[in-house]
């Protein structure tokens, strides 16, 4: 096969030929913006899901089909450490600067942009990495009375009434929200619900790990009322044999039911992981149609793609009791386990580990379902353990 026409795109928030499986979800939320752009109710949006699942990818296509509607949109990807007025007044002053553009729009896009400068001039003071260049003089008692969520809602407030001027939404895209300080996302919360109150066209669409849906509801109880919390996971057979199946034919390229029966069982229909099979099995064939025999070759060069990139740039962040902790978590199999099994598998106390476990889960390796419960949040992150500390040795370490 020519690897140049390699239809497949294991990268990191990198969309695939054939964004398999994810129809409705896609479909409810150009819904939820068209309707918010005429004034009507519109539920925000959190996309929960693992490592891998392709929550970039989606947050990347709702804001392309959003832009290709005439609906404005910004983007931002939320870093550990960074704070809610570095993240979001940036991109907020791109977007009043887009809606001033718009004839109808000038006076209330100027007025937020100096609700804007209200904003920055007394945050920078509690927020030292609030960067924002200012365009216009700030307007007093506008946004600048030293409280986030009351300054935070007056900024949202004009950004809305600019982007209902426009004949528009404005809909704010933020990846990787579970970064955010649990303080500082119960003010966007309250911020958002205090937007939805007043009918203002501005949809908020967060990406995060599966315990943003907790941490939302513990910063405010009426989040789950707020927002909807679609789950973003592993496709079911049909759709992920698509995700194989539909790019290989757009080459022009066959392949048979056993080899495709068993990328989809090998990958267990997690999108990214579909993508790198998919992309070594493609470089392993030199003919149509690809057989079983290819796959079974390809699985070796997948793997230790997956080990030297996917998992190794997590495994590297850790300390050695935290690698020792996810051994013994995989240990005990893919999960999720009792806190008390894992303890029992490291010979420890569970308050002994349980600042380990928090720091785990701080760093997005691992979350609990419930109560008592560990997973991790990369799928067969089990089975890298294992590979990478292998033997028992880790056990005395």
């Amino acid at each position: 096969m020519d690897s140049i026409r390699n239809p497949f795109v294991p990268g990191a928030g990198v969309p695939p030929v054939e964004l398999a499986g994810r129809d409705t979800l896609l479909e409810e939320m150009r819904v939820a913006v068209q309707r918010a752009r005429i004034g009507r109710h519109a539920k925000s949006a959190m996309l929960v899901g693992l490592r891998g699942v392709g929550k970039t990818v989606l947050l990347d296509r709702i804001r392309g089909d959003a832009e290709a509607a005439g609906i404005h949109t910004i983007r931002l990807d939320a870093l550990e450490g960074r704070s809610l007025p570095a993240l979001l007044a940036p991109s907020l002053r791109q977007a009043l600067l887009r809606l001033s553009h718009v004839a109808a729009a000038v006076d209330d896009a100027v007025r937020g942009l100096r609700a804007l400068a209200g904003f920055a001039s007394r945050m920078k003071t509690r927020y030292p990495d609030l960067e924002v260049g200012l365009d216009h003089d700030p307007e007093p008692g506008l946004a600048d009375n030293g409280d986030l969520e009351h300054d935070l809602q007056a900024l949202f407030e004009q950004v809305g009434r600019a982007a209902r001027a426009a004949d528009t939404a404005e809909v704010i895209l933020i990846d990787e929200l579970h970064h955010v300080a649990e303080d500082q996302l119960a003010v966007l919360i309250a911020v958002m619900h205090r937007v939805e109150q007043q009918q203002l066209p501005v949809v908020l669409v967060g990406a995060g790990l599966p315990q943003l849906r907790g941490r939302m509801g513990s910063a405010k109880s009426y989040a789950e009322r707020l927002f909807s919390f679609p789950e973003i996971g592993v496709l079911p057979w049909p759709e992920a044999a698509r995700a194989i199946r539909v790019p290989l034919e757009k080459e022009g390229v066959d392949i048979e039911t056993a080899a495709l029966d068993a990328l989809v069982e090998v990958t267990c229909g997690y999108p990214y992981f579909l993508q790198q099979w998919g992309f070594h099995t493609w470089e392993q064939a030199s003919h149509s149609p690809i057989g079983i025999d290819v796959v079974q070759r390809a699985s070796a060069s997948a793997v230790a793609a997956l080990d030297e990139g996917f998992f190794r740039v997590r495994f590297d962040r850790l300390t050695p009791r935290e690698k020792r902790y996810l051994r013994a978590m995989a240990e005990l199999g893919s999960g999720p386990h009792r806190s008390g099994d894992i303890a029992a598998c490291c010979t420890a106390r569970v308050t002994s580990l349980a600042p380990t476990r928090s720091a785990l889960i701080s760093k997005g390796m691992i979350w609990s379902p419930s109560h008592g419960d560990t997973a991790f949040t990369a799928p067969l992150f089990d089975a890298f353990m294992k590979r990478i500390v292998p033997g028992a040795d880790w056990r005395q370490s």
